[in-house]
């Protein structure tokens, strides 16, 4: 839930940044990145979190070999990700970067519902609503990109 909410309150926050003179944010797209970048922020940092890496670690899915190097490439990337977004110039491509990232990495969400895991203490977020929010955070990558 916490990545909703830094997408959702970082971009209105954001945006009423903007329509109150600041330049920089003053269009959707500006404050759109800046809430990606936020919330890829709040998903990025645990993966280098003791207690949180071994609940990423537990969530990939068996098949996939090295599983603590997949989560630390994933961290990376979500945090390589959440700067690109703040970068005019490459914002489009690291948007869209993280739209792919996001597909890649939804196996995991799906094998760590199915076996009833938890993350963080807490049981994982079930299939549907997982979905549902992973369908939206991939739109706004792709709304961020284009």
């Amino acid at each position: 839930m916490v990545p909703f909410i830094a997408l959702t309150g970082g971009f209105v926050v954001l945006r009423l940044i903007g329509l109150m003179g600041v330049e920089v944010l003053d269009a959707w797209q500006p404050a759109l990145r800046g809430a990606l970048a936020l919330m890829f922020v709040f998903t990025g940092v645990p993966h280098f979190l003791p207690s949180w890496r071994r609940d990423f670690v537990a969530m990939i899915p068996p098949v996939f070999p090295a599983p603590a190097l997949l989560v630390t490439l994933t961290g990376v990337l979500e945090l390589a990700g959440a700067a690109g977004l703040l970068v005019p110039p490459v914002a489009p491509y690291a948007a869209a970067g993280l739209a792919l990232l996001m597909v890649a990495m939804f196996p995991a969400n799906v094998s760590a519902a199915r076996r009833g895991l938890t993350l963080a203490g807490k049981p994982v977020t079930a299939l549907p609503a997982r979905t549902a929010l992973q369908l939206l955070f991939i739109g706004a990558a792709i709304a961020a990109a284009v």
